[in-house]
């Protein structure tokens, strides 16, 4: 009987087959081997796509004659630093006593691809491969993972579409990137009084610089408008509270050019007039003309997908998508939580019927022992596979990010943000196991003068997964997630104008009223504010907008096809934030996480903007990646989308060929170079320039990336 390979994504998770295997391995360079298992491992990528200068050395220098390049047969190299480890893999590979290939790489589209790769430089034939497919790297969970491997063949249209991810990402970024630099590269080069300037584009990158200087010229153009609103202050039984002014139809300023919304006016004059009007004489009484009681119920949210976990880590901790995925990552290496990179906020059925064990493994966790007990104690977890967190048609590769009950000898050598990331992870999950918290909402209205004053009062009544969601840390260091808050059961005013909580007495006159009720008040004042412009993207914010891309597409009925396609992946979204600021097209405030367009990244918006618009707006990203899942379904063939892909490169690239917009960028540079003047890190052009550029002429010009 010949022996068995299982090939992992790096040496770290190797180990972990190694240990789950329960077999003594003798360490090799590169690799471990019993008398019937070997373990070897890649680090990452092991082999890349060739650049064109492969295919033909002219190709190194651009010019437009060679554009685009689209070779009929792609060619692929291995990564000159680690050369060692792929010889390795691929001895191992080829033996004589080497029968079957457990894929071991990370369980999705890039994990397949990295070992396809290999397979294919190795010249991988006559072997017995078995594709292990794994959510956590449990002990259980890889020995289950190995015992029902499927042969590599049903992962074939998986791997096509990690292969034209690949294509994609190369085509468009080397020709376009060179039609684009050839073409006006110069005229950026001059603004900046640089050498030469190249223009890098992408696939998901250059759509994600497009949302960012969109929302920032939004913002700049954003003329604010002022409102004044009035607020009464009233009492009942000696309490008080505040209710706001909004426009009825018995009002004497109905219909009338004055009024902001139905709640204030455009000018302070007239809210003093309405002041003026009620105060004379005060106290004023008011009748009540209408009492609205209500139960709201609040669900526990779903559960965590990478995105989401980076959206709140970002807030809470102000850390970037990058720092997070590492963090995910590593409480993933150490068997802490399923794997990360997933799209899923939701369990499967298959993990539902055993959702008991993970439970159970948190009674050992300090911050959640209790809870956890309470879980299982009362078996709160029966019926789970019936309620919105299971849902195996909304799980393509993972289901949601989740504490595997296990590894917590290992939470004491993590740092403190990846505790605390864990942390929130596991009360997400825990509070599913719980029912909705509810509240007891009076709305009340009225009328003073024949002008009607709206106050409303939300009261928790049963906190219900409330009582999870509340972190440790966030006592000492005043951070909370949002879902925490409402945590005292007191009556809160949630009108506009006040945040205050008042106390159960109020609550209890609130409950006596009724229509024909009377109300003093003692006073009316006004509050002045005004409308304010979009917020700028953070770092999790604008991970979240990748993923839900689909939705910002203007055409109605192409966002109804395409409402649930992202940009980029839950791998890759990361990546390509960071390759962004790296190559200053964007900034990433470090200690806020606020994202901003650097001058030179609008100049380069306004370049595509101007040539190859499509690559800026996220319909087309989102297409590209719902062609991708439908190569993965098998709904359409591979050759179908490389045809589409291959048309769309011809002809955007002869497009820009033939056009002429070098007159009018000066007048597009102009108009966003006026607002980095005065900025510290962009205090002239030429200094932001020569930063960008020399990174060009070190990496891109020679060796142009094909940019995602």
């Amino acid at each position: 009987m010949g022996k068995s390979v299982y090939i992992a994504e790096k040496p770290s998770v190797a180990q972990e087959f190694a240990k789950a295997l329960h077999v003594n391995f003798k360490r090799k360079d590169g690799y471990l081997e019993a008398d019937e298992h070997i373990v070897t491992w890649c680090v990452g990528h092991l082999i890349t796509m060739s650049y064109p200068e492969a295919y033909d050395e002219n190709l190194k220098k651009w010019r437009f004659d060679t554009l685009p390049f689209i070779p009929g047969q792609f060619k692929y190299e291995v990564i000159p630093a680690v050369k060692k480890q792929f010889d390795i893999v691929k001895n191992i590979l080829n033996r004589d006593d080497v029968e079957t290939i457990y894929v071991c790489t990370d369980s999705g589209r890039e994990g397949e691809y990295i070992y396809r790769l290999v397979r294919q430089e190795a010249h991988v034939t006559g072997k017995n491969e078995r594709r292990v497919w794994i959510d956590s790297q449990t002990e259980e969970e890889i020995l289950k993972g190995i015992k029902n491997a499927k042969d590599i063949s049903e992962y074939d249209n998986l791997s096509s579409a990690a292969y034209l991810r690949a294509k994609e990402d190369y085509l468009m970024g080397i020709n376009f990137s060179r039609v684009l630099t050839l073409k006006y590269g110069r005229n950026i080069a001059n603004y900046l009084h640089e050498d030469r300037a190249v223009v890098s584009v992408g696939r998901v990158m250059t759509c994600v610089l497009g949302m960012v200087v969109r929302r920032e010229r939004e913002i700049r153009s954003f003329v604010k408008t002022p409102f004044f609103k009035v607020i009464g202050g009233a009492s009942i039984n000696d309490k008080t509270f505040d209710a706001e002014w909004r426009v009825c139809e018995q009002s004497r300023y109905y219909g009338t050019p004055y009024l902001y919304k139905d709640n204030g006016f455009k000018e302070r004059e007239k809210a003093e007039e309405l002041v003026r009007i009620l105060s004379d004489p005060l106290p004023a009484c008011g009748i009540v003309k209408q009492v609205e009681r209500k139960k709201e119920t609040k669900n526990p949210p779903l559960l965590y997908n990478l995105a989401e976990i980076q959206n709140e880590c970002s807030k809470l901790f102000k850390i970037s998508p990058d720092q997070t995925l590492n963090i995910i990552q590593e409480l993933y290496e150490k068997k802490l939580v399923t794997y990360p990179r997933t799209d899923a906020r939701v369990l499967s059925s298959a993990v539902c019927k055993e959702i008991y064990k993970n439970i159970g493994g948190l009674r050992s966790y300090v911050h959640v022992k209790d809870i956890a007990l309470e879980v299982m104690e009362n078996k709160l977890y029966d019926g789970i596979e019936k309620t919105r967190y299971c849902n195996d048609k909304a799980i393509t590769d993972h289901y949601a990010i989740i504490p595997t009950g296990q590894g917590l000898n290992n939470l004491a050598a993590l740092s403190v943000t990846a505790q605390r990331t864990y942390e929130i992870i596991v009360r997400r999950f825990l509070s599913i196991f719980y029912p909705a918290a509810v509240y007891q909402k009076v709305s009340i209205t009225t009328s003073v003068k024949n002008e009607d004053m709206y106050a409303t009062f939300k009261v928790l009544v049963n906190e219900g997964y409330l009582k999870v969601t509340n972190n440790s840390f966030a006592k000492n260091k005043n951070i909370q997630l949002a879902d925490s808050k409402d945590k005292t059961g007191k009556v809160e005013d949630v009108t506009d104008n006040s945040s205050g909580k008042t106390d159960a007495e109020l609550l209890e006159s609130l409950k006596l009223l009724k229509k024909g009720s009377e109300i003093t008040f003692t006073g009316f004042d006004i509050k002045e504010g005004e409308t304010s412009p979009p917020k700028r993207y953070n770092s999790g914010s604008i991970i979240l907008a990748m993923e839900n891309a689909g939705q910002l597409i203007e055409d109605e009925e192409l966002r109804a096809q395409n409402k649930s396609c992202g940009i980029g992946t839950s791998a890759t979204r990361a990546e390509i934030l960071k390759k962004l600021c790296n190559i200053k097209y964007l900034a990433l405030n470090k200690k806020t996480q606020v994202i901003t367009p650097t001058l030179l990244g609008e100049m380069i918006f306004d370049v595509v903007n101007c040539s190859i618009r499509q690559l800026l707006n996220p319909e087309l990203t989102a297409s590209w990646e719902k062609g991708l899942n439908y190569v993965a379904e098998g709904s359409i063939t591979e050759q179908e989308y490389m045809d589409k892909l291959e048309h769309f490169v011809r002809l955007r690239t002869r497009q820009v060929e033939d056009s002429n917009i070098q007159p009018y960028l000066r007048q597009f540079f102009d108009a966003a170079a006026v607002n980095y003047k005065d900025s510290s890190e962009k205090n002239s052009a030429k200094t932001t320039g020569r930063s960008t550029s020399a990174t060009g002429r070190s990496r891109t010009c020679r060796k142009p990336s094909a940019s995602k």
